[in-house]
């Protein structure tokens, strides 16, 4: 292994530690403290997830409606919130309908736009593919028996598992490629690495936290490492359609 490779390496694992060390802390502290600091933290991730989607979709020389989309899809975190709050009835929900509708015409205005139609699309992409999820989690933690904070450090520490348990065994036992068309360094063994890791922290969750039985705990860890697999090669798909490596 060359030395330029070992510093990647190890750069690569240094920033991995160095974003858990500050990031959980601070995500733990507002997910436990109470469903407002949740619920902005988890927003702000969002809104900062789905700009730079739009910003990435840019450099393909796309011009999706940002700004517009952006507050489309916090909108809609926000009526998921409050709905479920039952500070606001569902009925509210059909606000994002003539939102959405006005997207087709603030693109009659756009005359730099020479593929509009293409661009609305890509501005929908961004309020689906980032702002739904985002918004869905509200559905998961805030319910009509109150609020579950257990649930959602559940899954994250399931989510931290599986990245950590396909990190290292991918790199110490990784051999068969998992998609080498899409992502080539995932591999079968990197893949159930990560899936063992999320059991095993799906079943101590379910020792220490009583929101969920056992069962639903790991349930949830094998729907989780299937589908986060599959969101990765999503991911990786994107990047390479629009040639970015990070």
């Amino acid at each position: 292994m060359s030395r330029k490779k070992k510093l990647n390496e190890y750069s690569n694992l240094t920033q991995r530690i160095v974003a858990a060390l500050i990031g959980v802390p601070f995500i733990l502290f507002c997910i436990l403290y109470n469903d407002v600091t949740f619920w902005l933290v988890f927003l702000t991730i969002s809104i900062l997830t789905q700009y730079e989607f739009y910003k990435l979709l840019r450099l393909d020389r796309n011009l999706p409606l940002a700004a517009w989309g952006t507050f489309c899809g916090s909108l809609l975190n926000l009526l998921t919130y409050f709905i479920e709050k039952s500070i606001l009835p569902f009925n509210y929900y059909y606000i994002i309908i003539p939102l959405l509708t006005f997207t087709f015409f603030i693109k009659l205005y756009r005359k730099d736009d020479l593929q509009p139609f293409a661009n609305l699309g890509y501005t929908f992409l961004g309020i689906i593919y980032v702002a739904v999820p985002f918004a869905l989690v509200n559905e998961l933690i805030i319910t009509a028996d109150g609020y579950r904070p257990q649930v959602m450090i559940g899954i994250l520490l399931m989510l931290w598992g599986n990245d950590s348990g396909a990190y290292f065994a991918g790199k110490s036992l990784g051999k068969r490629k998992l998609f080498e068309r899409i992502s080539p360094k995932k591999t079968w063994e990197g893949f159930f690495g990560g899936l063992l890791a999320s059991v095993v922290v799906a079943y101590l969750c379910s020792v220490f936290f009583d929101d969920l039985s056992v069962l639903e705990w790991l349930i949830m860890a094998i729907i989780m490492s299937v589908t986060g697999t599959l969101g990765d090669l999503v991911e990786s798909l994107f990047k390479r359609s629009i040639s970015i490596k990070d």
